[in-house]
Parts: structure tokens; C-alpha cells; sequence
């Protein structure tokens, strides 16, 4: 991974999840096959110091408690993805009202008391929810790492033309880690 450390934070966007909704068998598939790769990447935060941010839909409970998030999403679908990715103690979590990550939530402000100016983000679902924080980040002056194999949506055709956008307009590094 070639990137500037010091100044990293690395985001998992919607990893709490029920994949209890219409075509979430797709999404759910996709999200077990970059698991390795998430886990990898959650390892190698954790061995560099890197702030680590889970940003997550809030599912009606409206609390940044990813205890109770995860509580309520845990289902006979959602556990492996939950149990293997699921946040730590001493990592970030914030929820999300809409599809951005900083939409009405403090992590720009965190981002910028801790003085991170690189992103790396992961998490589901590539074409809609990484896209949109994408947008913002960039937006916000961040320069974007988005591993194309730490990002998965319904479709694969969707992630690819979501990973093409974040290329050619956000000038997002896409490579896989």
C-alpha cells in the first residue's frame, strides 16, 4: 500500500448491515467476497495507527451506538459479514441519515481535528452510498483511495461505472490493496 500514512483514515461505510431488503442476496454475495480484503486492510489500520471510522446507517434508532446497530441487524443472513468486520472499541462509528458518510454527521470535523487529509474508503454499497461519501470527500479537498476489491454493490456493472466516476472525477487511486 503506497500512501501517506500520517495524514490516512480509513472509513467502512455501511458494513452493519441486515441485507434484509429487496435483492440483498446480491449485495450480500458480493460483500462475503471482498470480506478477505477488508479484514486485511482493518489489520493493517490497526498495525499502523490509523484511525479507523465506521459510518452506518442508523435503522430507526437514531443512536451512535454500534452495539445496539448491530444488535438489531444480526440476522441468519448478516452474521458472517457482521462478526467478521464488526468494529472494536477504541474505533470511530457514527451514524448517517442519508447515503453520505459526512452528510450531517462530524466526520469531517473529526477528520480534520485529527489532521487526516487522505481517505480510504470501503464498505457497501459501491454505487450508491461509497459514491455519494466519494463525492463529498472530494468535494472537502481529500485525496481518495477507494480499493476497487473493498467495495461492493448489487451489481457488479453498477461498482465498475462507480469506480470509472470515482476515477475520472474524483481522481480517486482505485487500485485493489
Amino acid at each position: 500500500m503506497n500512501i501517506q500514512l500520517e495524514h490516512t483514515a480509513v472509513l467502512f461505510i455501511d458494513l452493519i448491515n441486515d441485507f434484509n431488503f429487496e435483492r440483498s442476496e446480491k449485495l450480500l454475495h458480493h460483500t462475503k467476497e471482498i470480506l478477505p480484503h477488508l479484514q486485511r486492510l482493518k489489520a493493517f489500520a490497526k498495525k499502523n495507527n490509523l484511525p479507523i471510522i465506521y459510518v452506518n446507517d442508523h435503522y430507526d434508532l437514531w443512536q451512535s451506538d454500534f452495539k445496539k446497530i448491530i444488535d438489531h441487524c444480526t440476522n441468519e443472513y448478516s452474521h458472517e459479514v457482521i462478526n467478521a468486520i464488526k468494529p472494536d472499541d477504541d474505533d470511530y462509528f457514527f451514524i448517517k441519515p442519508k447515503h453520505s458518510a459526512f452528510f450531517q454527521t462530524p466526520l469531517q470535523s473529526l477528520l480534520t481535528q485529527l489532521k487526516k487529509t487522505h481517505l480510504i474508503l470501503t464498505g457497501i454499497a459501491g454505487d450508491i452510498c461509497i459514491l455519494f461519501s466519494a463525492k463529498d470527500a472530494y468535494m472537502y479537498e481529500y485525496s481518495l483511495h477507494i480499493p476497487e476489491n473493498c467495495m461492493a454493490s448489487n451489481e457488479k456493472q453498477g461498482n465498475a461505472y462507480a469506480l470509472y466516476l470515482m476515477r475520472s472525477v474524483m481522481n480517486a487511486n482505485t487500485q485493489p490493496i
